[in-house]
């Protein structure tokens, strides 16, 4: 029997994040949130780490950046801006419409908007976004989504238009308002890919390349006034935007200044105080810590001002199929009803953080999540469930692993989780050997099949809300990359899932599509390919005077274009 998600700490927790964009969620201020009179002030943030890896749309793998670089770059499409499952959803940005695709999927076809308009004035061209894209190609612009070297026609070797100006000729623009797509197979999550930032326009004639990001130019709501990479980011308002152009964002605040750099401790303390203009800030990368938690149950006035979130984000340990022990099947079901998976939420942060995964998609809707567990071990794992089946598969006097994890904890895959994953093993009679990997190193060392070690804590978010970019990479047989940047760690290939995954992205659907993923969830997990361990929630914490604050479930931070300070 599936071990059900436990219910939040108090009631208010769960009602700030249920409001719907233009509703207000969890205010505590009695004035009602208007969407038509919510302009003005200076919204403060407060974050552990920068707007982003970089502020170049080519490098950012998606929206990135606690939301900011949204608020910089339209794309042709975008998330729906709202809580809960309707933000989960593509709409138009950029672009009339979601996207037109022929019969099959292959050709996928966008309109403009009318009356688009860079920082400067400038009107905003297919071409821009054209452009735009071909850059995420360029060897100097490293980082940003990869699915478009795959899925366009002959695009895989392109070199970026600093090298081939002639761009890519499966992007087409007829006229100055219209670009087509043409893919090499099906792809009926394609609206959902056009919301990366990659599909942000750029205008050639200011294009400085990897100097670009130190002025990029807005088509946004917001443009840049400073910068300084890893402390502090300054966004005014851009005059060349408007609503009447931009149905999705509400672009309130007239200003937003970031403040990068500080302690999560000390982020939670200033925002839970709300002194000054504390009382106008959010934090897009600090859930709640142990002792704003610790007072939620006393302290009605702190709870209201919480936001809950539920991005999609699986916890597992991972480990090698094809060799031994875990090319045997009862060795991998002897590793998931170990599992004590009360120890593990523990350690990531207690029930109001995590809850248990028995199943690979996170219980969301638009993931196609269907509830099952082929190794049930309850709330603490079943130790005689495993020693027997690990007894079967020649190992009655046990057996010894080694377990790597990262060297911090605040990725929820260091030192805490892997102790509890320890812990639990001992009791089945597995010993197991922890081996620490710097945070910096850690992802290149785990996802190179050269360097992967015997088992190590992964943790996979979606890059849109869809079955789609979950199971593809993880368990895609074609995915498997030799030479390094593999994530399908478990090296499992099975024909019957690949064509599987070949016939869902055929879809255009998104609910049809959602069916089949979480009927292939149930499919792969048979196999135990992983030893599942949690799914994750967001309980972050916003300013007094703040309105409107909810957590994206497609992003996991707050929706910035949404809030209100006034």
């Amino acid at each position: 029997m599936t071990w059900r998600r436990p219910s939040l700490l108090v009631a208010g927790v769960l009602l700030a994040g249920t409001a719907t964009a233009c509703g207000g969620g969890g205010q505590s201020t009695a004035t009602a949130f208007d969407p038509n009179n919510c302009q003005g002030g200076t919204l403060e943030i407060l974050n552990q780490d920068d707007a982003g890896s970089h502020l170049d749309p080519a490098r950012l793998y998606t929206s990135g950046g606690g939301n900011i670089p949204s608020l910089l770059f339209r794309t042709l499409t975008t998330r729906t801006r709202k809580a809960g499952a309707d933000g989960a959803k593509v709409a138009p940005d950029l672009a009339t419409d979601t996207g037109q695709p022929n019969a099959d999927a292959t050709v996928w076809t966008y309109h403009l908007r009318d009356g688009l308009k860079f920082e400067d004035g400038t009107p905003i061209t297919s071409a821009d976004v054209k452009y735009g894209i071909e850059r995420g190609f360029a060897a100097e612009l490293p980082g940003g989504a990869p699915y478009l070297h795959d899925w366009l026609v002959n695009a895989q070797n392109y070199p970026g238009p600093y090298k081939d100006p002639n761009g890519i000729p499966a992007i087409e623009t007829p006229d100055a308002k219209t670009i087509v797509f043409h893919l090499n197979s099906p792809h009926g999550d394609f609206p959902y890919l056009a919301t990366a930032t990659q599909f942000a326009p750029v205008p050639k004639a200011l294009d400085k390349g990897a100097d670009y990001e130190k002025h990029p130019i807005s088509s946004g709501p917001y443009k840049i006034e400073t910068y300084d990479k890893g402390k502090s980011v300054v966004l005014v308002r851009n005059t060349n935007w408007s609503r009447a152009v931009d149905p999705n964002r509400l672009a309130c605040p007239d200003r937003i200044e970031g403040t990068y750099g500080l302690d999560q401790a000390v982020i939670n303390q200033r925002l839970s105080t709300g002194s000054g203009k504390d009382a106008d800030a959010v934090t897009t990368d600090t859930d709640l810590g142990p002792s704003e938690l610790a007072q939620l149950d006393n302290n009605p006035e702190l709870a209201k001002r919480v936001a809950k979130g539920g991005f999609p984000y699986t916890y597992y340990i991972a480990f090698d199929n094809t060799k031994a022990p875990f090319d045997n099947p009862k060795v991998r079901q002897a590793f998931s009803y170990a599992i004590d998976r009360t120890s593990v939420v523990n350690a990531a942060g207690g029930s109001s953080l995590a809850y248990p995964a028995t199943t690979f998609l996170p219980d969301n809707k638009t993931m196609g999540y269907q509830a099952f567990d082929y190794f049930p071990a309850g709330r603490n794992g079943d130790p005689a469930k495993a020693k027997q089946l690990l007894a079967e598969a020649g190992f009655p006097d046990g057996i010894t692993v080694t377990l790597a994890h990262r060297s911090a904890d605040f990725n929820q895959d260091g030192p805490k989780v892997a102790t509890a994953v320890q812990d639990a093993y001992k009791k089945a009679g597995i010993t197991v050997k922890l081996q620490s990997i710097e945070t910096d190193s850690y992802s290149t060392t785990v996802d190179n099949p050269a360097t992967q070690p015997q088992m190590a804590l992964q943790g996979w978010g979606a890059d849109w809300p869809s079955g789609g970019p979950f199971i593809v990479p993880i368990f895609d047989g074609r995915q498997y990359l030799a030479g390094g940047g593999n994530f399908n760690t478990a090296h499992f290939n099975d024909p019957k899932v690949n064509s599987e995954i070949d016939e869902i992205n055929k879809i255009t659907d998104p609910a049809q599509a959602a069916q089949r993923w979480g009927q292939l969830d149930a499919e792969i997990m048979k196999q135990a390919p992983a030893a599942l361990l949690f799914h994750t929630t967001q309980l972050r914490l916003y300013g007094k005077n703040v309105k409107n604050a909810f957590v994206s479930d497609w992003t996991g931070v707050y929706d910035l274009s949404q809030v209100s300070v006034k």
